[in-house]
C-alpha cells in the first residue's frame, strides 16, 4: 500500500474501515454527479439503497434504526429527499399511524447507478484481492457487524 497523508503500512482496523468506505462513496458519488444526480445528502445513498434492496415501502422507523440517528435527523433527511424527488413518503395503509417511505422513479434511476458503482468497485477489488480474500473479508465484517449489533441489545 502506498503512504498517503494517513499511512496504510501498518493501518488500524478502523482507518481501513474509514477509507474503504470512502472509497465506495466517492465511486458511488461520482457516478452520480456523471448522470445528474449530484443534490443527494449525506446518508442519502444509504436511504435510496436501503429502498432498493427492500424493493417496497418500507416504514420511516426501519430507515432511523439502520441509519442510527435521531428521528429529527432522519425526518430532515427524508424531507430533503422527497423535496429533491428520489422518495415519496405516505402514510403506511395497515397502520395510518406510521409513514412509509418508497422511492420515486428519479429514486430508482439512483439506486440503479448506485449500484452499478457498488458493482464496478467490487469487480475492481476481486481483480487486485482475489474471491477468497474479498469473501473472507465480507465474513469478517459481517462479523464485526454482528458484535456490534450484540452490544447495542445488552
Amino acid at each position: 500500500m502506498s503512504n498517503g497523508p494517513t499511512s496504510l503500512q501498518d493501518p488500524s482496523l478502523p482507518i481501513l474501515l474509514r477509507h474503504a468506505r470512502d472509497a465506495y462513496g466517492t465511486a458511488m458519488r461520482a457516478a452520480l454527479a456523471d448522470a445528474g444526480h449530484d443534490d443527494i445528502p449525506e446518508n442519502g445513498l444509504h436511504v435510496i439503497g436501503g429502498l432498493a434492496r427492500q424493493k417496497g415501502d418500507r416504514p420511516l422507523s426501519h430507515v432511523i434504526v439502520e441509519l442510527g440517528v435521531s428521528k429529527q435527523v432522519a425526518g430532515q433527511l427524508v424531507d430533503t429527499l422527497v423535496v429533491r424527488g428520489y422518495v415519496r413518503r405516505e402514510v403506511d395503509a395497515a397502520d395510518r399511524r406510521k409513514l412509509v417511505l418508497a422511492l420515486t422513479d428519479r429514486g430508482r434511476e439512483a439506486a440503479k447507478i448506485i449500484g452499478a458503482a457498488r458493482r464496478a468497485l467490487d469487480a475492481a477489488l476481486i481483480a487486485r484481492a482475489g474471491p477468497r480474500d474479498v469473501a473472507r473479508t465480507r465474513k469478517t465484517l459481517a462479523t464485526l457487524v454482528e458484535i456490534a449489533r450484540d452490544r447495542r441489545e445488552r
